[in-house]
């Protein structure tokens, strides 16, 4: 049983969000398909597409008759009940489901699972369902990709203030943190790819891997009817580093995806207050103080990431089976995989909706980027200097001295800008004798021009997003 697949029951229901004009900006609910794709019954589908493959191979090669074939192909079931009371008694679950679908046929029962290990059902199955899901996953990557580029054209020449260290830095746009954000999930999204072409691979190897009791072309076969390739070479299991690659890719992507909630989760802080969570009518953030507005998604979205995260440590340690195979990653992947694949199409989803529906406060932005009275200009300055033949080490001096004055002032409660529209590091710097004997005033002036840090915002769109 996938312990875990109950668990889908808490994404079933459809999310639907707008703007704060009330116009739905994306519609996006979450699928049943890929709790389904982890679902008892769906197993169980593939368990039986596996073994209808497998006859057919046996057709092809000549083993098994046309009309055995037929008949399987045709009549071949189960019931889930059934195979839960065999169980009790057997102990063992392929045997339950053997017995289930030879109850459903006449003598060509026989050749269902001939010359097969559990595994080659198992794990053949599994890599359908995995190559399945990563398809919803890649579909769910596409969909936030695409609300993150919207979001960036809308905001390419929104300037805001880069922080290093939590600390103001110099002018960007909030259409390049986006961008940066796009490249990164094109990277994942690279890797999930990736891991769908590692996974969709079967195996009908027989129990140790030697295909002793079936010709390789039944391998080959059955895995074509299946749309997936043969494994070059196995035991009696998939070798686990292809669940590791696709687990630890969505992990990846997770970290990404942590990333920008936390980075949202910042920008929605009160006293930053940039860009904040769509809060809709009737909402509520706090049963104590009414007056909050908490970036609820963004939390949850970070904690779910953690989670996604959790599943490698695991997934990497079941690459060391014993010998040709033992059991300990079974009951591991009975948990890891319901869960990794039912969660991340869940987290998507959300932080799809999250960044479509993202209410932005350019002017906040300006008000923060205004905050330390033009010191996000400094560097600019300094670079000034050694044009004039001032070594670098002096023009570092020049500039921080004048610098440190503007943190001294803000802290007395000096305006960070005057009636004039002068901020106190350029007042500072018209005043500084030294630097003056080597710039004029409008050359001192021409260097607190924001435009000056937008001006290869296009070049860097059409490196990410194309011309």
């Amino acid at each position: 049983m996938w312990f875990s697949a109950q668990k889908a029951k808490f994404i079933l229901s459809g999310q639907k969000q707008t703007n704060t004009k009330g116009s739905t900006m994306v519609e996006r609910y979450s699928r049943k398909e890929m709790a389904e794709k982890w679902s008892i019954q769906a197993k169980y589908d593939a368990w039986l597409k596996v073994e209808k493959a497998a006859v057919k191979a046996w057709n092809k090669l000549g083993f098994i008759s046309d009309s055995d074939c037929e008949k399987i192909c045709k009549n071949a079931k189960f019931e889930v009940a059934r195979i839960d009371e065999i169980e009790k008694t057997t102990k063992h679950d392929v045997i339950a489901f053997l017995t289930s679908v030879s109850e459903s046929l006449g003598e060509e029962s026989r050749f269902v699972h001939y010359g097969m290990t559990s595994s080659d059902c198992i794990d053949t199955a599994v890599a359908l369902q995995m190559k399945e899901s990563l398809e919803l996953i890649i579909s769910d990557v596409e969909e936030f990709m695409q609300a993150v580029k919207n979001r960036a054209n809308e905001h390419k020449h929104t300037l805001m203030v880069g922080r290093s260290h939590g600390i103001h830095g110099e002018p960007i746009t909030f259409g390049l943190v986006l961008a940066i954000w796009y490249d990164e999930i094109a990277r994942a999204l690279k890797l999930i790819k990736d891991a769908k072409d590692t996974i969709s691979y079967g195996k009908l190897s027989g129990a140790m891997g030697n295909l002793a009791h079936a010709p390789m072309e039944f391998e080959e076969l059955t895995c074509e009817e299946l749309s997936l390739k043969a494994a070059p070479a196995s035991n009696q299991v998939i070798q686990r580093d292809r669940y590791a690659h696709v687990v630890s890719a969505i992990a990846v992507l997770a970290s990404t995806c942590e990333k920008i909630a936390v980075a949202i989760r910042h920008y929605q802080r009160t006293e930053v207050y940039e860009a904040e969570e769509y809060f809709s009518p009737g909402q509520k953030g706090s049963s104590a103080m009414p007056h909050k507005r908490n970036p609820v998604l963004s939390e949850n979205i970070t904690g779910l990431c953690r989670m996604l995260r959790s599943y490698v440590t695991p997934a990497l340690e079941n690459v060391a089976l014993w010998h040709e195979r033992d059991i300990s990653h079974s009951s591991v992947e009975r948990f890891i995989l319901p869960d990794a694949f039912i969660t991340a199409d869940f987290m998507l989803a959300r932080i799809t909706n999250l960044i479509a529906n993202l209410v932005v406060y350019p002017e906040n932005m300006m008000k923060n980027l205004n905050l330390t009275g033009g010191l996000v200009f400094s560097q600019r300055v300094l670079l000034q200097l050694p044009q004039r033949g001032i070594s670098r080490e002096d023009a570092y001096k020049i500039v921080q001295r004048n610098a440190m004055k503007v943190w001294a002032d803000l802290q007395e409660g000096k305006k960070a800008i005057n009636e004039n529209g002068e901020s106190l590091f350029l007042q500072n710097l018209l005043a500084d004798e030294e630097l003056r004997a080597s710039l004029g005033e409008a050359e001192i002036k021409e260097c607190f021009d924001y435009a000056y840090y937008a001006r290869h915002v296009d070049g860097i769109f059409a490196r990410v997003f194309g011309k």
